[in-house]
């Protein structure tokens, strides 16, 4: 058995410790925020904080959670307002918006480990994130406004 919390929700899960994460947030718990991309941890499409830590949810398995907080794009902030949706609001960031949850997530674990990143930050942190569409300036531009730093 493996007792955790899911946006401060605390969660009990007796099934297979191998089954991963990803897989326990869309199908047991319905939070299709948290999208699946390559399976493999590549991509970050999957990407939640685990104990504050950007980590991919599709690499990480039921039974390495025991005890751990995890928090996903529904529970980031619930009315959207964190500073860095508001700011991919704002700036109109996605395009066709698949990967912008893991982005976001990403982006937020970003600012709390470097509240005022440089562009070579950015860049270096958010590499793992892909996006099919190529919004990245975008998402450097809102990383930049949530973090109070000017383009």
């Amino acid at each position: 058995m493996t007792n955790f919390t899911v946006n401060g929700t605390e969660r009990r899960f007796e099934g297979d410790p191998e089954m991963p994460l990803l897989w326990y947030l869309r199908d047991e718990l319905r939070m299709t925020g948290t999208k699946y991309g390559c399976g493999i941890g590549l991509c970050g499409a999957c990407t939640v904080h685990l104990d504050g830590e950007a980590t991919r949810s599709c690499s990480v398995t039921m039974g390495q959670i025991s005890g751990k907080a995890v928090v996903t794009i529904e529970g980031l902030d619930p009315q959207g307002a964190h500073p860095v949706q508001e700011a991919w609001k704002e700036l109109s960031v996605p395009q066709c918006g698949y990967c912008q949850a893991g982005q976001i997530m990403q982006a937020a674990a970003l600012l709390k480990a470097k509240p005022h990143p440089s562009d070579t930050d950015i860049d270096e942190l958010m590499q793992g994130n892909l996006c099919r569409c190529g919004t990245y300036l975008r998402i450097r531009e809102a990383i930049k406004k949530a973090a109070g730093v000017r383009a």
